[in-house]
């Protein structure tokens, strides 16, 4: 097991531990506010083009993703990113979950199976998997939980600027940049900048 891997199970272990009273509470919110289930999956694309389902907290009504297509004109990025600051579609405990990112939490599962990592380039659609040239190297690596996108503005960065910096990331990889990007990330979900 590299050091990268360990320190992922280990801190996604610990992680999970100091976070079940909170995992808790916002199940029950979750279940007690809106009808379906409180998980939600996706599939996305991981290492080397392999498909995994990500886990994440419910924020958006049941059947929002069928209604993505007749949203399009409100879409507010560019690329393969698909987002609206108001999104219609996101319940009203979806906003406060997305805006400190606490939607993410059951994604330290799919850390455990080895699915993601602590730190890397977020993982895509699988229905947005077509990208090439040098969007296709992100698929070079583990997909992150955090990275340096999460870290520089997230959704206020445009498509370009996302894969430059998972370029830089993936040519200047090592524990130390993953450290410091650990670091700055609870900076950056307190302060909530570009996230909608």
């Amino acid at each position: 097991m590299s050091i990268k891997r360990l320190i992922d199970v280990t801190g996604s272990l610990v992680l999970l531990l100091l976070a079940i009273p909170l995992v808790c509470v916002i199940a029950l919110v979750i279940a007690s506010n809106s009808p379906g289930g409180v998980i939600y999956r996706q599939v996305r694309v991981g290492l080397n083009g392999r498909t995994f389902e990500m886990l994440k907290f419910r924020t958006m009504r049941v059947g929002a993703h069928a209604e993505r297509d007749s949203l399009t004109e409100l879409n507010e990025t560019d690329g393969h990113l698909f987002k609206i600051r108001d999104d219609p579609r996101i319940t009203p405990e979806g906003k406060w979950l997305r805006r400190l990112s606490l939607d993410e939490l059951p994604q330290l599962v799919n850390v455990l199976r080895g699915e993601m990592s602590l730190v890397g380039p977020r993982p895509l659609l699988h229905s947005d998997s077509g990208y090439t040239g040098d969007a296709r190297t992100r698929l070079s690596v583990t997909p992150g939980l955090t990275g340096l996108w999460q870290i520089s503005g997230r959704s206020l960065l445009a498509w370009e600027e996302m894969v430059r910096l998972d370029l830089y990331y993936i040519k200047h990889q090592s524990l130390t940049l993953d450290l410091a990007i650990l670091v700055r990330t609870v900076s950056a979900v307190l302060s909530s900048k570009g996230a909608y």
